[in-house]
């Protein structure tokens, strides 16, 4: 019973270091991201009704091929966390990634066309993990979505106090435009992108010139105003992602060096005094080897294993 359970890690071990070889080798990182451009090429060429009733079972087929192509890549990634688990749930592009895939083998899922064109989209999404400035500008997304969320809130507010004021004041006049609170919010949300903001500035003119102060005043606010404060939650959270990604990297273990190499030489005194004793044992071993080698031959006046002077610089 004890050997098996120490059986346990060591094949747990052995395979998950087998599967990290080829998850973590840059040709199966190069055909993975092949595959996920390929599935956007076929999706693209099922959207002509032309080509998709001629090739439709060689569609099919290529589909079909795809997710067992993908099945096999999550398989191995889930295997590279054979010997912690735990890890390969915190990814959260695993987690997109199994959800993606296991959710076209679902029966429901599977008769819907609609869901199952949006999974099959959402592959494309996937190219994300081999693409890190891809990476970076969605997670600056996601980060920037509380402070969006605010930014939704002000915003609808000054669309619904600026829409009761039109319509208080243009109804009468203009009601293709402010005949409603629904058409003045449609009006003022076009009015945002200033499109057609001269054609509304003219109109409101024939009405009254007090008109003038409504338009400037919306138009400095939710063009100028708002619009920057976006981009400035947006812009923070690009740096904020920039900073996680490269916290990750450095927190990333480094290789183990060699063995039998020397660490690099960063001026270390200590270092340095470490180095020339080891090329003293080493010169005192290879010493003692000629000597056993070839009797009568070691060095006349002084015994193997003496010091030397060396200097510092080598």
């Amino acid at each position: 019973m004890t050997d098996r359970t120490a059986r346990t890690p060591r094949r747990r071990q052995a395979v998950a270091g087998r599967c990290r070889e080829i998850t973590e080798a840059r040709w199966f990182a190069v055909l993975v991201f092949a595959l996920i451009l390929a599935n956007a090429a076929v999706l693209g060429i099922e959207t002509y009704s032309g080509l998709s009733d001629r090739w439709q079972q060689g569609l099919r087929t290529t589909e079909y091929a795809f997710l067992a192509a993908f099945t096999v890549e999550i398989v191995l990634r889930a295997g590279a966390h054979a010997d912690r688990p735990k890890d390969f749930f915190r990814d959260p592009w695993n987690l997109f990634d199994l959800v993606v895939v296991l959710s076209a083998f679902l029966p429901v899922i599977r008769e819907n066309g609609t869901v199952l064109r949006l999974l099959r989209l959402a592959r494309v999404l996937r190219a994300a993990r081999f693409l890190p400035q891809l990476r970076i500008i969605l997670v600056a997304v996601g980060r920037s979505l509380p402070g969006t969320a605010s930014f939704l809130l002000v915003g609808g507010l000054l669309l619904y106090l600026y829409a009761m004021v039109g319509w208080i004041c243009f109804s009468a006049e203009d009601p293709e435009h402010y005949g409603s609170l629904g058409r003045a919010v449609l009006t003022l949300f076009l009015l945002m992108t200033l499109d057609g903001l001269g054609d509304a500035v003219r109109a409101g003119l024939e009405i009254s010139r007090w008109s003038i102060l409504y338009y400037a005043s919306y138009v400095l606010l939710a063009s100028f105003v708002l619009v920057n404060v976006l981009i400035g939650v947006v812009i923070t959270s690009l740096d904020e992602a920039r900073s996680m990604e490269a916290d990750e990297d450095a927190a990333r273990p480094a290789e183990p060096p060699a063995a039998g190499a020397q660490p690099p030489y960063t001026g270390d005194p200590v270092l340095l005094r470490a180095r020339v004793a080891a090329a003293r044992r080493a010169l005192d071993d290879l010493e003692r080897a000629l000597a056993d080698a070839a009797p009568g031959t070691g060095p006349p006046d002084r015994p193997a294993g003496a010091a030397r002077t060396v200097a510092p610089g080598g």
